[in-house]
């Protein structure tokens, strides 16, 4: 089986009734995101070549990792439109904050390519859905998967107005992100096995005072799970407190600089039991519970 199935978000939901949570959140349905909502990250060439891709039948692979099937474009369209309208919530003030459960995963989505099991980079497209929408100067991306975020910062690498603020695992798939390409890009590579207190120490030292310095407006959060020691994905340490302490952190960033607005999407998680406990723990500390 694919890691990045559809038992993922079962099990998400699955741990939200048993943890009673699902009794405090209010749950949208995703919205198809719009051509040019799309066309802010991603090339017109990309995106007319990535449509014409769908197999009728079966599956193809774009990359070794990265397959698509019949309904991959209908459920990507789908996450990238989950981003667009937890912006839409939150910068409306109808929501103080939002988690988005959406698969498939975006941060490795580059301008004009796909791979990493990502085809659209939902969180570029949300972040740039607050710039160009609504009309936001600045805003921050925390990037707390295993893996680096490598096509988040190839869109936004040329952009001041975003800061991209990353934390992973390297060497390791991308294998990129040891440079900061420009000002506004801080990327802490980990050495495998590194365990909770060095991911607080450089999440505190490094990236809350950049975060900081950016200002953000509002802030975006690349919600990976897959550095949880259960995730055979990864070769990182991190535990549910691990998630709870950064989300925190990212909570005080947003509320210092004049505004609470934060917008989780979910990226990686593939140990299924794993994943829906950081999950849960993710959205408790969200929503104050």
């Amino acid at each position: 089986m694919h890691p990045e199935c559809p038992e993922r978000l079962a099990a998400i939901n699955d741990r939200l009734i048993a943890s009673g949570l699902d009794m405090y959140v209010s749950f949208y349905d995703a919205p198809v995101a719009e051509r040019a909502q799309l066309a802010r990250v991603h090339a017109a060439e990309y995106l007319e070549e990535l449509f014409a891709s769908v197999p009728e039948h079966g599956i193809r692979h774009l990359d070794p990792d990265t397959a698509m099937s019949p309904g991959t474009m209908k459920a990507a369209l789908r996450s990238a439109g989950a981003g667009v309208l937890a912006t839409d919530l939150v910068m409306k003030g109808e929501i103080e904050n939002a988690f988005c459960a959406v698969r498939p995963p975006g941060h490795h989505a580059e301008r004009a390519k796909a791979m990493g099991f990502c085809f659209m980079n939902n969180v570029a497209i949300a972040a740039a859905h607050a710039l160009e929408a609504h009309g936001l100067e600045r805003v921050a991306i925390v990037d707390f998967d295993v893996h680096h975020g490598n096509g988040t910062e190839d869109i936004f690498r040329d952009d001041p107005r975003v800061m991209m603020a990353g934390v992973f695992q390297h060497p390791f798939y991308p294998y990129s992100g040891t440079d900061n390409p420009s000002p506004h890009m801080r990327n802490v590579p980990l050495p495998a096995g590194t365990r909770g207190e060095a991911f607080r120490q450089v999440f505190s030292d490094i990236l809350v005072p950049a975060l900081h310095s950016h200002r953000p407006q509002m802030v975006f959060i690349s919600a990976g799970f897959d550095g949880h020691y259960e995730d055979d994905m990864g070769s990182l340490g991190l535990l549910e407190a691990d998630y709870v302490w950064a989300t925190e952190q990212v909570k005080s960033v947003a509320e210092s600089c004049g505004h609470k607005r934060i917008v989780s999407i979910l990226e990686g998680g593939y140990a299924l039991s794993a994943l829906a406990r950081s999950v849960v723990a993710h959205i408790k500390s969200l929503a104050d519970l």
